[in-house]
């Protein structure tokens, strides 16, 4: 049955328009979801029950876009999608953070969301489009579900907020960023900012949550008119004989370890040994043999209500910090001897090994997606390794984590870079995680900045992040600096903010409670600011500013630039000269025209004297040559008067026979052949371009008697 579409203006300028019932209509729930001429289809299926012993969600999200959406093909060889690309896993990444909090407690059926982007104007972006029909798909639907909720993005250019701005809005805007929310509050935060303060990233949240309450509005809207009823729900009852058995055999031991102040492995080591007590107490009992998976979950809940209880009561965290107190920090820089850069940066049992490649235009990664086309120059590659968190696993490609942690380090980091015109490095940070116990994406920011410096890369200041925490009680709530891994895994909230001393370049916050008040976010922005500024004293300690020279096994660069007119030239009959001047001078070179019809020339080599020794001929070619120079010539034809010698490419003077050498030459060939290469003193750049050359100029005058 065909629906017609419907709309509302969730803020200036911008309109959102949803359909259902046409498409999809198998599916639990499903919507086609229109901004511009930009289409998403969303889909939800969840299965009628759990499988048998489930004791987790297990929810999956896929936003996939189809290149025929922008009527393009996709590059390379196969001429249809392949594995989900960066952009497309980041993106479901922010929709399955924004929905997993709605599903109510135990709900453990398998569920799935598809967003199919089959239409894009290349203006309107799909991420926040497929999160929102998501919400709405799953709230017409039956599914249980806590929502709606919605996503906007943030952006603001000359100071005036725009939501949802569009890809060339984005280019003149300092933020971008996604929030995402329920009418009552938000519940989801990512994006980049321009070194923004908290009170304007505070402004911008409220700006947004303005407009999810009146996508969420609407959402009520479409579930009155389409909606159905929802399935009933009932968790699981627990088995309270079996907690109070557990509780009674646990006692007060659980509320004694936590508040002993351990490090992870201490910590992980007494609580597994009690529980491990517990369950052969309880398992040899007559009736309680195969209960030792319930007795490990009651347990589980058990610790973490004790730890929750001991910060929020005595404030006072498992290592025994005070909600402010940042771990310990020792960091290094120059460690690896051959990367063009390198640091160590630990925090606690954190720890990041960074190193840094300098490369050349060739080295760009060429990015093709619905939306632009670029030669992407700035990368940062994050590695979670089994080994940093003590286990033993496969190594395989980067997860859905990796490349979500990664970018998040990327985005703060690229903000304080120079420019490619001013600094002509393709740049890649890779950061290893040796060891984890929290927060190894801000490490990665800590280590990345200090790495890049240590490469000599011109940042006009140091990076540093931090994760914050929150755990919740009925009546009190406390905000925790520098979350270690138990309590991010424990607590209701993480939240990470990076950034210079002058403000923020980067931001991630996700809540597993629905919602945080803004009285709770301004405070955890005003913490993290402190424990900022904290970090970055410390990494000063090691190094505080670029070092003023480069690797020297990083390549070396000389830029140059030619009239329009000798671009050609350089370039030569199907790139015969350009080819012949990089194979003989061991050199890349790239030139490119200018908005004023110059051609801006990149020379690249190992060594500084290779890319002089191009410029050289390149100056050369493009009728640059300096009379008085020297020039490393080869000898092309040889004629009874002299020989004629090319000093670069497409260019040919004359080596008169008296030129050759100081006393009389009966014959050129006594003293040079075809095809020899020797120096030459260029004499005059006559009329007409006809070049004088000598030999004898740049040989010792012999000895008089």
């Amino acid at each position: 049955m065909k629906e017609d579409f419907k709309s509302v203006e969730f803020a200036p300028g911008k309109t959102i328009s949803v359909e259902t019932g046409r498409l999809a209509k198998l599916a639990d729930g499903a919507v086609m979801v229109r901004m511009g001429d930009t289409m998403v289809l969303c889909t939800v299926v969840s299965a009628k029950e759990a499988k048998p012993g489930q004791d987790f969600f297990p929810m999956v999200v896929d936003l996939r876009e189809s290149f025929t959406a922008a009527g393009k093909f996709p590059g390379g060889f196969m001429k249809r999608e392949g594995r989900p690309s960066d952009g497309e896993t980041l993106a479901s990444r922010l929709i399955d953070r924004s929905l997993r909090p709605l599903f109510p407690k135990g709900y453990y059926n398998d569920t799935q969301y598809i967003c199919q982007v089959f239409s894009s104007d290349g203006q309107n972006e799909a991420d926040v489009l497929g999160a929102f029909g998501a919400s709405a798909a799953t709230h017409i639907s039956d599914i249980p579900f806590d929502g709606p909720m919605a996503q906007v993005k943030v952006g603001r250019i000359d100071g005036e907020f725009i939501i949802n701005p569009t890809i060339d809005e984005l280019e003149k805007s300092d933020i971008d960023m996604i929030v995402a929310g329920t009418a009552e509050s938000v519940i989801m935060i990512e994006g980049e900012m321009g070194e923004i303060s908290e009170k304007e990233m505070l402004s911008a949240i409220k700006e947004g949550h303005k407009s999810i309450i009146k996508l969420c509005e609407f959402q009520e809207e479409l579930r009155n008119e389409f909606g159905v009823e929802k399935r009933e729900f009932t968790p699981e009852e627990e088995d309270e004989d079996l907690k109070a058995k557990v509780a009674e055999k646990v006692g007060n031991r659980l509320n004694e370890i936590v508040s002993i102040g351990l490090g992870k492995e201490d910590f992980n080591g007494k609580v597994s040994e009690l529980k491990s007590e517990v369950k052969e107490a309880i398992t040899a009992e007559e009736g309680y043999e195969e209960a030792g998976s319930d007795i490990s979950s009651i347990y589980g809940d058990m610790v973490k209500d004790a730890l929750r209880n001991n910060i929020l009561e005595n404030r006072k965290r498992i290592d025994g910090r005070s909600p402010e107190d940042i771990r310990d920090i020792w960091t290094q820089v120059g460690y690896l001897p051959r990367a063009h850069g390198s640091a160590i940066f630990s925090r606690g049992e954190t720890q990041a090994l960074v190193s840094v490649a300098l490369g050349t235009k060739r080295d760009a990664q060429s990015v093709d997606t619905l939306y632009y086309e670029e030669d992407k120059k700035f990368m940062l590659h994050y590695n979670f390794p089994p080994y940093c968190v003590g286990e033993a696993g496969f190594m395989r490609g980067p997860g859905r984590r990796e490349i979500g942690h990664g970018h998040l380090a990327e985005r703060a980091l690229k903000k304080v870079l120079p420019k490619f015109e001013d600094f002509s490095y393709v740049i890649r940070v890779r950061s290893d995680i040796t060891e984890s116990n929290g927060s190894s994406s801000m490490a990665s920011v800590c280590g990345g900045s200090m790495a890049l410096m240590d490469a000599g890369v011109p940042m006009p200041k140091p990076v540093a992040g931090i994760a914050m925490g929150m755990i919740v009680g009925e009546d009190k709530s406390v905000v925790l600096s520098d979350i270690q891994g138990e309590e991010d895994f424990m607590g209701d909230m993480d939240f990470k903010t990076a950034g210079t001393a002058d403000g923020i370049t980067a931001t991630q916050m996700d809540m597993k409670v629905q919602g945080i008040s803004f009285e709770v976010l301004e405070e955890a922005l005003e913490q993290a600011h402190k424990g900022r500024m904290h970090i970055l004293e410390k990494m000063a300690e090691t190094i505080s500013k670029p070092k003023e020279n480069i690797s020297e096994y990083a390549p070396q660069f000389v830029n140059m630039t030619i009239s329009g007119d000798s671009i050609g030239a350089v370039i030569g009959p199907g790139g015969k000269v350009i080819q012949t001047l990089q194979k003989e001078t061991d050199t890349e070179i790239w030139i490119e025209e200018d908005e004023e019809g110059k051609g801006q020339i990149t020379i690249s080599a190992d060594s500084l004297e290779k890319a002089e020794a191009a410029k050289k001929r390149i100056q050369a070619v493009a009728g640059e040559l300096d009379e008085g120079a020297t020039y490393k010539g080869t000898v092309k034809a040889i004629k009874e008067y002299g020989a004629f010698v090319e000093i670069v490419p497409g260019k040919e003077g004359l080596l008169h026979i008296s030129e050759l050498e100081h006393g009389h030459v009966k014959k050129v060939e006594d003293v040079i052949s075809v095809g020899d290469e020797i120096d030459v003193k260029l004499l005059k750049v006559e009329h007409g371009g006809k070049l004088r050359l000598s030999r004898k100029a740049l040989l010792p005058k012999p000895e008089e008697n």
